[in-house]
Formats: C-alpha cells, sequence, structure tokens
C-alpha cells in the first residue's frame, strides 16, 4: 500500500529536502505466516461506541480488543484514574483481551457510570482506545397531572402537548385512544417532532375523552402513558376562513443548527381554514433531491447525510384559498471533527525517515494534540529524531528499538477524534508474498496484472524477467505499478510464457515464478439472423462460435432478456436453437451468449410471427439499382459521390457498396472501394494519386444486390510520390559469391506516378561500410554478385517516380550464398544399447566451415552381413540414411538386425549440400531372439500318436540354441487340456509324439531361441486317429461305400427340453458336429461334438428364436468336410401360466386379517363417542378432523377451526378466536386491565385479539412464534 505524504506550506524548503529522502510506507501484510515473525507494536481492532448506553436488567460489557507481537497487555481508567480490575469482585476481564464484563446484578447501576479508557501495551509500545461514556438508560414516570377538559369552538387552530419524561435515551412519542388504537393524522392534524398534537383546524368529529400520549423507552421496551386529555368542540359559533399562520414554528423566521453528516429536520406547522397546503424551497439555492425526503404530509422536510453546502435559508410556505403566509427557518451546519486522512502505521527500517500526517477538519476548526504511547507528546522522554510540526511528526533516521505508537487527538466543543498510528523500525530481508507459479489467463488485446507482492524493510526492489533471460523494463507493452504488479496494456499471444518477479533490498534477495496463458477471444462467427416465420411453422437461429480451444464454452439462449419458456418445443442445439410450432407468444428478442470462464460473446435477432396464409402477398425483390450518380467537393485525394436510390421492392436496402474502375492500369476491371448504409445517399471517398477514376453504385436488401448503377463521369488525379514501398522484400544467395535481392512490385494503382524505379540499397552487416545502392526499372529482383559466401547483409529497397521517393524503407536481413561444406565431423563414436538399437555420437564441424546456414547431419549406414555368416557369402544390403536436424552431435539408430555388422559415416549438410563423409565405423549388434520357425506340419496321425515336422527361422538373430514345443489336447466344447513342454535341441526339425488320446484335436506351440530369449511361437492344431471298435458302422460284405451325396434325409424337431436333430450318413468313419447360430444374426457358429451317434439335442436354446443348424463331419485323416444345407427351426415362446388369485391360501388368509383388524377399529371408536356428551365446539371438531387442511373462509377472511387433539401444534396464523366472531370493537377493555402477564395479543394495527378457546401449554419447539411474551408492551411496540 503506497504512502502518501502531504505537507504543510509553510515548511520551507528545509522541510521539503527532507521529504525528498523519505522513504515510502511499508504496509504490514496479512499472512499469518509472515506475521507471525514480525513484532509489533499494539494496534486496537476492537472497542465500544464512545457513547455507550446499558440496561439496568444486564451486564456491561466494555469491549477493547488489540492485536500486536508480543500479544498486549491491557488495562483501564475511570473518570481519569487506574481503574483496578482486580480489586472489585464485580469486575471480570476476559483472558487474552481488554473486554471488561461488569455484573451489576445487586448492585447500583450507577455506580459504574463514568468514563472508561482502555490502553493495550506491550514491549514495543502503547495504544489508547477511544474515551467510553457509560450511562444507564432510564425511563422515568410521567408526572402526576389532572388534565382539565378542554373546550374549544369548531374551526379554531388546537394544541395538545405530550410533554413526556425526559428518558435516556430520548422516548419515542404517539398517540392512541382507549381501545389502542392509534389516532389517524392527515394534513388537518398533526404530530409534531416534539411529540405534541397539531390541528390547523378542529371539527366537531374531533371531539373526544381518550387522547392519550404513549411514550416508548427502547432500551427498557418500557411504555408510560399520560392521563387522557377529554377535547369537545362546539359548533355553536363556529370560527369562520381565515388565511394561514404558523403554529410551529412561530413568527417569521427561526434558526437551526445541524452537524455535518446527521440529518437535518425541518418543521412547519400551520394553522387557517381552509386547511393550508405546506411548501418548501431554499433561497439562493436547490434542495440536494438525492438526499431530500418529506413526512407528515409535507409538513417535515428531511435531509440524509448533511454537509456544508445544506446551510442557508430555508422558506416554509403554508398557502389556502385566502392567502400565503412564510417562514424562513436559517440553518447553520456545524461539524464535529472529520477525517481529511487520518495517520497510518509506518514500518521503516533502520536510517530511514518517515512522516505521520493527522489531516482533520471542522467547524469550529479541531484543536490536534499528539501522544506517544499514550503520553502527552510534551512529556514524553526527548527523542532528537522526532519534529513535531501541528498536524505533522516528522522520524528523522529511525534507530532499531525505537518502534512506539503514536496518537492523534483532534478535537472541538462537538466532539473528538483518536487514531493510533505505530511506526515500527524493521530489518526484514524480503519475501515474496504472491503464491509461486501461479497461472494468469486473459483474453488477447485486454491488460494483464501479474502480481509480485513482497515485503521487507527496506522495502524491497521489483524488478521482472520473461522467460528467465529477458529484462523488462518501463514501457510499451509492459507498465511495473509501485506495488510490484506487472501490467500488460494489451496481452498478444506472444506475451505468453514464464514470468520471474526479483525482490532485492540490502538485506537479500526472494525470487518467484509466474505464468501468462493469453487465450484466443470467443467470437460468433454467424450471429443469429431476423426470421420472419408463419405460425405453426419452425424457426431456427444458428448461432457459429469460436472460442479458445483449452476453455470451455457454455452457450446460452435468452428470450427478451430473461429465460426461455419451459416448453420441449424449443430445442437447443450445439450451436442452434429450433423453435417447432411457432406461436405468436413466441415473437421476440432471442439472444445467444457464448460464456468462457474468462470472456463472452453475444448476438441478438428478432422473431416476427405472421399469418398462415398472408393476404395479400408481399412480394420481395431485390432493389432497382442508383441513378444520377454526381461527383462534388473534388480535391487531390477526396470527392463526394451523390446518387438517388432506386426502388426497394418492400424490402429496405441495408447497405450500398461503392465500386471504382481504373482506367488507365486496369481498365475493365471493378474493385470494391468502401460500403455505406442503406440510409445514406452520399458518400465521402478517399482516392489515390495518379488514378483515372470512374465509380459505380450497388444496392443490397435481405433478397439479394441490384445490378450496377451507370458510371459516374470520369475524375482523374494528380501524380505525387509513392506513398508505400514494396513489400516482402527479402534477400538470398542462389549462388556461392552472390545474394539475389527480391520483392514484390507495387502496382500501376499504388505507383502515384509515372516512371516507377526502384533504389535498391545493401551492404554487409557487422561491417564498417556505406551502403551501396542501385536503381532499377520496375521489375522485382536485383542480383548482388562479388559477395563473401553467407555473409549477412542489410537490405533496403525504396520506390520512386517522376514526383519523387517513397518513404523511408526498414531494414530487411539476408544471406548471401551458400557454398558446400569443407569439413567432415570428427571423433565419430558408436554405442549399441541393444540388439536394435545404437546410439552414435560425433564432434561437430566448426560452424565457418558449413559455408551456409546448418541444416543438420546425415547419417548413412548399411549392414554388411550377419556374425554367423562368412564374409563374401551375404549380399550386401542397401544403404540407409537418417536426417538428423540443426547443430547436433549425436543420434540414435533404430531397428537394426541383431547379430549383424554395420558400417556407417556421418556428413553435415546446408542449404547447398553435404560435405565431405566422416571415416567410415563399423560396429557389430548383440544376439536377439530368433525369428519363428519357418514351418510346423502334423503328418502320420494314428490312435495314440503322430509326427511334428518343422523348418528353422529364416532369421536366426544370433546362434540358434533349441527349440520349445508345448501341446495340449482340446476337448468338445473347446476347452484346452494340461499343457505339456518339450526342449528340442538345435538340430532337430522332427519328433513323434506317443501316448495320445485316440479322437482327440490337439493344439501345438512350437518357437526358437538363442541364448537371449525364446522367439515369436508357431502353431498348429491336429487330430488322432478315431477308434475303430467304437466308430465303425455296418457295411454290408462285398460292398464299397456308396458313392453320392455324404448325408441322406435330415430331419428336425423340437420338445420342451430342446430341438433334436437326426440324419443318414452314407461317408466314411468321421466325427460328427452339429453347428448351430440365431438366423440373421453375426454371432460365431456355436459347436457341439456328437458321440458316435446319428442324432443330437441341442439345449438351452431361446424360447420365441430363430435358428438355423447344421451337422459337419471331418476325419482327422482325411482333409475332406461334409456339411448338410442349413436347416431352419424355431423355438416356441413358453405360454403364461395363468394362475387365479382368489383361489390362492395367502390371499384369503390377508383378507381374514383384514376384516377382524377393521372390526376392532369400529368397537374402540363405539367405545370413545359414549364415553362422554358432545358440547358445540365438539362437534365442530368431529365435522373437521384435521385442522391442517382446513380452508380460509371466503366470506369473512377467518379461519377453520381447530381440534383440541392438536394442543402442541402452532395455530396456523389465525388472528381470531375459535368462533371466528369477535371483532375489535366489541372491548372497551383499558390497557392497565390487561397487565403485564396477560394472554391477549394484538394485531400490527394496534387491535386486541383474545383467546377463547381455552389456554392451551405453549410448545417450545414452535417454529414461527415470538419468543417475547404477550403483553400490550408488546403491541406497542409494533407501532414504532
Amino acid at each position: 500500500m503506497d504512502w502518501k505524504r502531504k505537507w504543510v506550506l509553510g515548511f520551507g524548503s528545509v522541510l521539503l529536502v527532507l521529504l525528498s529522502h523519505i522513504s515510502s510506507a511499508l504496509e504490514v501484510p496479512l499472512d499469518p505466516k509472515v506475521l507471525e515473525g514480525l513484532p509489533q507494536p499494539p494496534t486496537i481492532t476492537l472497542q465500544s461506541p464512545k457513547d455507550y448506553i446499558f440496561d439496568p436488567r444486564e451486564n456491561i460489557v466494555i469491549h477493547c480488543e488489540a492485536k500486536g507481537k508480543p500479544h498486549p497487555g491491557f488495562s483501564w481508567t475511570r473518570n481519569g484514574s487506574h481503574f483496578d480490575v482486580e480489586k472489585d469482585s464485580k469486575v471480570l476481564i476476559k483472558p487474552g483481551s481488554g473486554t471488561l464484563v461488569i455484573d451489576i446484578s445487586g448492585e447500583k447501576a450507577e455506580a459504574y457510570e463514568g468514563t472508561y479508557q482502555c490502553t493495550a501495551h506491550n514491549e514495543h509500545g502503547t495504544a489508547v482506545s477511544n474515551s467510553i461514556v457509560i450511562r444507564q438508560s432510564r425511563s422515568p414516570l410521567w408526572s402526576k397531572e389532572r388534565n382539565e377538559v378542554i373546550v374549544v369552538q369548531m374551526g379554531v387552530p388546537l394544541v395538545l402537548q405530550c410533554r413526556p419524561p425526559a428518558g435516556l435515551p430520548p422516548p419515542v412519542i404517539f398517540w392512541m385512544d382507549n381501545n389502542f388504537q392509534r389516532l389517524p393524522l392527515d394534513k388537518r392534524v398533526t404530530q409534531a417532532i416534539n411529540g405534541d398534537l397539531y390541528f390547523s383546524n378542529v371539527l366537531p368529529e374531533d371531539s373526544r375523552p381518550d387522547y392519550i400520549c404513549y411514550a416508548r423507552f427502547p432500551h427498557t421496551q418500557t411504555i408510560q402513558q399520560k392521563q387522557p386529555i377529554s377535547v369537545t368542540v362546539l359548533d355553536n359559533s363556529p370560527e369562520g376562513e381565515r388565511h394561514p399562520g404558523f403554529m410551529l414554528p412561530m413568527g417569521t423566521s427561526s434558526t437551526k443548527m445541524v452537524l455535518r453528516g446527521e440529518t437535518l429536520e425541518l418543521e412547519c406547522i400551520a394553522e387557517g381554514l381552509p386547511t393550508p397546503e405546506i411548501s418548501w424551497q431554499k433561497d439562493g439555492g436547490e434542495l440536494p433531491s438525492s438526499r431530500l425526503s418529506f413526512s407528515n404530509f409535507k409538513k417535515t422536510l428531511k435531509i440524509s447525510d448533511v454537509n456544508e453546502g445544506d446551510g442557508g435559508d430555508y422558506r416554509c410556505t403554508a398557502e389556502n384559498s385566502l392567502g400565503t403566509a412564510h417562514h424562513i427557518i436559517k440553518v447553520n451546519v456545524k461539524a464535529a471533527p472529520f477525517w481529511v486522512s487520518a495517520p497510518r502505521n509506518l514500518i521503516l527500517a533502520p536510517n530511514e525517515t518517515g512522516i505521520l500526517t493527522c489531516r482533520v477538519s471542522g467547524e469550529p476548526k479541531p484543536k490536534i494534540t499528539w501522544f506517544v504511547n499514550g503520553v502527552s507528546i510534551e512529556n514524553a522522554p526527548e527523542d532528537h529524531s522526532r519534529k513535531v510540526e501541528g498536524d505533522t511528526v516528522i522520524l528523522s533516521n529511525v534507530q532499531s528499538g525505537s518502534s512506539a505508537v503514536y496518537q492523534c487527538n483532534a478535537s472541538n466543543e462537538f466532539g473528538y477524534l483518536l487514531a493510533n498510528a505505530f511506526v515500527n523500525v524493521l530489518a526484514e530481508p524480503p519475501r515474496v508474498l504472491t503464491p509461486p507459479n501461479r497461472v494468469y489467463q486473459v483474453i488477447t488485446n485486454n491488460p494483464a496484472l501479474l502480481h509480485c507482492a513482497s515485503f521487507g524493510s527496506p522495502i524491497p526492489i521489483i524488478t521482472w524477467f520473461k522467460d528467465s533471460q529477458t529484462s523488462i523494463k518501463n514501457g510499451d507493452p509492459y507498465v511495473i505499478h509501485e506495488n510490484g504488479t506487472l501490467e500488460i496494456h494489451v496481452a498478444q499471444p506472444l506475451n505468453s510464457g514464464k514470468y520471474t518477479c526479483i525482490a532485492t533490498n540490502n538485506l537479500g534477495i526472494k525470487e518467484n515464478h509466474v505464468f501468462l496463458e493469453v487465450k484466443e477471444p470467443t467470437r460468433i462467427l454467424k450471429q443469429p439472423e431476423y426470421k420472419v416465420v408463419q405460425r405453426g411453422m419452425s424457426a431456427t437461429f444458428e448461432c457459429k462460435v469460436k472460442h479458445d480451444p483449452s476453455l470451455q464454452p457454455i452457450m446460452t439462449w435468452l428470450k427478451d432478456s430473461g429465460e426461455l419458456p419451459d416448453d420441449e418445443r424449443f430445442e437447443v442445439g450445439m450451436d442452434s436453437l429450433t423453435i417447432r410450432g411457432v406461436t405468436d407468444g413466441d415473437e421476440g428478442t432471442y439472444t445467444c451468449i457464448m460464456n468462457t470462464s474468462l470472456d463472452q460473446d453475444s448476438a441478438s435477432a428478432m422473431l416476427t410471427v405472421v399469418e398462415a396464409t398472408p393476404t395479400p402477398a408481399i412480394i420481395y425483390e431485390k432493389p432497382d439499382p442508383p441513378s444520377d450518380l454526381e461527383l462534388t467537393d473534388q480535391a487531390d485525394r477526396t470527392v463526394q459521390l451523390t446518387w438517388i436510390p432506386g426502388d426497394e421492392h418492400n424490402s429496405p436496402t441495408q447497405k450500398f457498396l461503392i465500386q471504382y474502375e481504373d482506367l488507365l492500369h486496369q481498365p475493365g476491371v471493378w474493385v470494391n472501394l468502401t460500403e455505406v448504409s442503406g440510409t445514406s445517399t452520399t458518400a465521402q471517398l478517399n482516392l489515390s494519386p495518379y488514378v483515372y477514376y470512374s465509380f459505380r453504385v450497388l444496392a443490397s436488401n435481405h433478397v439479394g444486390t441490384s445490378e450496377p448503377s451507370q458510371p459516374s463521369s470520369q475524375y482523374r488525379t494528380n501524380p505525387a510520390a509513392p506513398d508505400e514501398n514494396p513489400s516482402n522484400v527479402q534477400g538470398a544467395g542462389t549462388e556461392p559469391g552472390n545474394i539475389v535481392i527480391s520483392w514484390t512490385p507495387l502496382t500501376g494503382f499504388q505507383s502515384n506516378g509515372p516512371s516507377l524505379e526502384y533504389r535498391v540499397q545493401w551492404r554487409q552487416k557487422d561491417v564498417d561500410e556505406e551502403w551501396s545502392s542501385k536503381t532499377v526499372a520496375n521489375v522485382s529482383r536485383f542480383v548482388v554478385t562479388g559477395t563473401p559466401t553467407y555473409a549477412l547483409y542489410e537490405i533496403k529497397v525504396q520506390a520512386l517516380n517522376d514526383y519523387g521517393s517513397g518513404p523511408e524503407p526498414g531494414v530487411v536481413i539476408g544471406y548471401s550464398g551458400e557454398d558446400l561444406p569443407l569439413t567432415a565431423p570428427d571423433s565419430v563414436q558408436v554405442m549399441v544399447h541393444n540388439s536394435t538399437l545404437a546410439e552414435v555420437h560425433w564432434e561437430p564441424v566448426p560452424l565457418p566451415s558449413v559455408r551456409g546456414k546448418l541444416q543438420g547431419y546425415k547419417v548413412y549406414y548399411h549392414r554388411e552381413r550377419g556374425l554367423h555368416e562368412p564374409e563374401g557369402e551375404t549380399k550386401q544390403q542397401e544403404e540407409q540414411v537418417l536426417i538428423f536436424s540443426g547443430n547436433r552431435s549425436e543420434g540414435r539408430l533404430p531397428g537394426l538386425q541383431p547379430y549383424s555388422i554395420y558400417n556407417l559415416s556421418i556428413k553435415v549438410f546446408n542449404s547447398k549440400g553435404e560435405g565431405p563423409p566422416s571415416p567410415s565405423k563399423k560396429f557389430e549388434t548383440p544376439e536377439g531372439v530368433p525369428g519363428p520357425p519357418s514351418f510346423l506340419n502334423v503328418v502320420n496321425p494314428s490312435l495314440d500318436s503322430l509326427t511334428l515336422e518343422w523348418g528353422p527361422p529364416e532369421k536366426n538373430n544370433g546362434r540358434l540354441a533349441g527349440y520349445t514345443l508345448k501341446y495340449q489336447p482340446v476337448n468338445n466344447s473347446s476347452e484346452l487340456g494340461p499343457l505339456k513342454v518339450m526342449t528340442l535341441l538345435a538340430n532337430e526339425t522332427t519328433i513323434t509324439l506317443s501316448s495320445l488320446n485316440s479322437s482327440m484335436l490337439y493344439k501345438f506351440y512350437l518357437s526358437a531361441k538363442t541364448i537371449k530369449g525364446s522367439g515369436p511361437i508357431i502353431t498348429e492344431e491336429a487330430f488322432t486317429v478315431m477308434d475303430s471298435a467304437h466308430t465303425q458302422p455296418t457295411v454290408v460284405a462285398g460292398k464299397a461305400p456308396p458313392v453320392g451325396p455324404a448325408f441322406g434325409t435330415v430331419n428336425m424337431s423340437v420338445s420342451e427340453e430342446g430341438a433334436v436333430i437326426s440324419w443318414d450318413y452314407f461317408g466314411q468313419h468321421k466325427n460328427f458336429y452339429v453347428e448351430y447360430s440365431v438366423e440373421n444374426s453375426k454371432e460365431d457358429w456355436k459347436k457341439e461334438l456328437v458321440n458316435g451317434s446319428h442324432w443330437h439335442m441341442i439345449k438351452g436354446l431361446k424360447p420365441g428364436t430363430l435358428y438355423k443348424v447344421r451337422v459337419v463331419a471331418r476325419d482327422p485323416a482325411d482333409p475332406t468336410v461334409h456339411k448338410t444345407n442349413e436347416v431352419l427351426v424355431t423355438v416356441p415362446a413358453v405360454p403364461s401360466r395363468q394362475v387365479d388369485i382368489a383361489t390362492q391360501g395367502w390371499f384369503i388368509g390377508l383378507m381374514c386379517a383384514i376384516a377382524l383388524l377393521i372390526l376392532v377399529l369400529l368397537i374402540v371408536c363405539f367405545i370413545k363417542r359414549n364415553k362422554g356428551g358432545k358440547y358445540p365446539v365438539k362437534e365442530k371438531e368431529d365435522a373437521h378432523q384435521d385442522p391442517e387442511i382446513q380452508p380460509m373462509k371466503e366470506d369473512d377472511g377467518t379461519f377453520g377451526e381447530y381440534s383440541d387433539t392438536e394442543d402442541h401444534k402452532p395455530l396456523k396464523g389465525s388472528r381470531t378466536p375459535s368462533n371466528g366472531t369477535v371483532r375489535r370493537d366489541e372491548s372497551d377493555d383499558s390497557l392497565v386491565d390487561y397487565g403485564e402477564g396477560g394472554d391477549g395479543q394484538f394485531n400490527e394495527d394496534g387491535s386486541f385479539i383474545g383467546q377463547y378457546s381455552g389456554k392451551k401449554e405453549k410448545d417450545t419447539h414452535e417454529g414461527n412464534e415470538s419468543s417475547e411474551a404477550p403483553s400490550p408492551v408488546n403491541a406497542m411496540n409494533s407501532f414504532v
């Protein structure tokens, strides 16, 4: 927080020089971790108000809380003397604070009245509280008096005096009658601020014996009653009409004093007949309307928060039909002391200088007194570093241990102000309070604030760095504020990154890192468009949005700035709103709002609903072209074009497009120049020199664009020097020793004059030489020769014509031509990581030897042969190349073949080409796992054995160590049996497995291995031969198996247990499988093995489902597979079994139990009904068993009756007795008759409500009832 110091002009130049060395005040941080270790003088944090009026029925609590380090101790004074808290058993001081609690029960409360002041002190200073005046609230009784009957004639004015007893605080006054009804007030009858009742003129209806003034004392919540005043109005000699006159204030003028900041109340009460009207004005000024209010029928004027400008003469005017009367109230505004600038805490480092200021104002001018640690500064120990000048204390070259608390007291006759401000002398190294690694997110083109809140003494100096390298200085686009905050006025994506703030003072240094992310703004690309839709049709509004991809957008649609109706006809899509079946109520403005966590965008469109078949139909067409084009106000660079619009054809023109033709440079080509709104008929056009202009205008509405107008007359602009230089200037060499400078030439339109040329300038960068220059014709390139190889050049290209040169061109950097690199990389080393990956390292070439822009390095490598292969027998593989961009010194070679010899070399390359290769380097790859065996076949199957044959891997990838063979049986349900493992030698390629099961399917897994492990597996499946003893079919002796189809008839049937399929088979002995699947599904065929029979039952099929079924026959020794045609079978649905519930035993038992229970309930009700006689209220209770649902009667506004069984429920807001008939004017009871303990309640209008239905016990859990006893006092409280 910055400390702004001011000084009195009388100090002179010495003070000015002194203040130039004053350190900025250091704000005390709120971070508890920082505060925990800092010494701090006391600070008062809580204290009671200056004027404390206490209720004698309650304890006195005088608050005094303070903070400091170490925690302060507390002491008190009373009436200027030390108050020994420990000696008074009735006084308790709260632990850890200075708050006093005084128990006045059984004591005279007056004994504790007085002026109290609290002191908080620790080793670093003393703070004091305000002087707190403690007074007891008082509610004295009305003095005894006897009021005579007041008799007046009709029409005269009358004042009924209240004169309440003086209470503390003053009472609230109101007038009531004997029935506790508030007396009506109007512009004729007025209650003044002092409580008196004024009648501008009396009427016969004002006669009554019970004008009673009541005084309510807020603190004690008691009400005192004045003796009733009786008024009799006679009409035998009525007063006639008369001019207005003032009853209050009297006379023609009066004065009023008010304090600044308080509320000014002025009142004027006038008498007269007819009753006068009151009006107000301020002489020589205006009434402050924003702070002004009137009350009491404009007889009272109130101005809140009074200031000095509210002083002056206020004129009150009373007027009736006979004339007017005026009264002037002179208002004087005084002011208790108020702060202009209160002294603030200072934290200073040793040898620094600080200043405390105590700026106050008031009327009269307050007197300022300084204290230090609660002692008048004149009586405090002398301190040569301290100088007091009026409202300023200057502390020079402060030293450690000089911390203190200063008090400023400003007082005048209307009050005082007291402020504590400590001076804390600290020596602290810097601390950064902003959390580390905080991420700030802003939208592009918005300001960004990066905080670096710090603390230290002396105040740390803040410096900022971007990406830990670039030092940030004040200036566009950055501003470093005094509190350390870095502001970027207009954040751009390039401002994103890491920022480091460093806080430094002479005791140390501290840094903190924050991050800035600049996001793309949210934009609506396609806005919703105005829609005219027929009733019953659909309307669609589109709202396509572009936003930063890292932000989560939320789209909201509004109708007429409110939420969309809760109607399913409104369909919100990703980027649209569709309204189905449009009605008239859907008309309005629809707005789409796209919100992200950082920004939003919105767009609106109107929906107009029209009749389904509008008659007559309105034909909308594109507009006719404008006409009568005219050029006026002609100048060198501007001209005004005027035209007459064509027919709009029922669709308003939205815009006009103005085009031009350059008859000198591009005849026949029309170019868009500008657009203007559809309501304009003129346009100011900006022109270029040396152009032969011709203009035309096109009009557009929502239907389309008109045909072009007829061209205007030709307008030629004068030549001038070029306004711009060629763009896209570049410099790049194409050969060693040259640099080609190229650019995009200006168009004829841009040339601004004849004889367009270009001045080309160049010079070698960082070499002390003059610019070389060459002027060339209107071309797009120029070649400079004789340049060094790949040298840096500064280039400029400027446009010229016969009328002068273009603006000073910017400098562009280019390079002369490159040549092939001269040297090869050196110190080539290869690190082999594994059998397929190697890492190559080299020494980069010197950059000058590259002779161009270094593009990178190319590693050329090829496999010469395998380590297990003899030299010369292996065909050398094609050379491979890997490119490593940039100035690299290492790279990785993936995908190598294990157990091989490789050769590599490295070349550096630039844009021109490659340099010489490095010396070749050979390296070897270690062994790896082998590839899979080349094949696996099963031969010679028998009942219990079969033979496997395989080939070695095509890629051994090392020395072959052997093979691993695994196999296991597969049962009928495709489940795998136990796995057996065999290890085979490297030279084995066949094996016969015995002791196998007959008619069994086996699965085999074979892999090769080296010392590095096993390679990929190859699998195969095969059957053993079926046992002929179980499967041999019956064959007639001497006959061969039939020739023809293998399968004969196939039959299908369905039972409750499943589907049964049977078949005839005429082929050789086979294994049969039944396969089935759901018809028209993509499920695989399910397969079940048949155990030697020609029929099979399929179980577990889904009822109501159509299946396709087939039979498959295969033999392990014969590759031929036979299948039947697919047979369709439908599994019928299971019929539901209906059960008659009435015949079930459990249902009959349940019904009997219910009947018995009803009989018992009827007997109980009969006994309770005959237990006692009936009475009227009971009859109503019987008629209304549930009071919670009784509606309010519509005829008399009362509530329904309630049952006496609901004693513990609150009466549902009832304000009437149980019969609903008692009225407030039927009771003449006085206020005294009911006393404090009565059960009566008062409505808010003052009427009394009795409880006629018997007293009920009050439930302590009732939620909405008042906790205050129902008494007339409470009733009175509701009036004020």
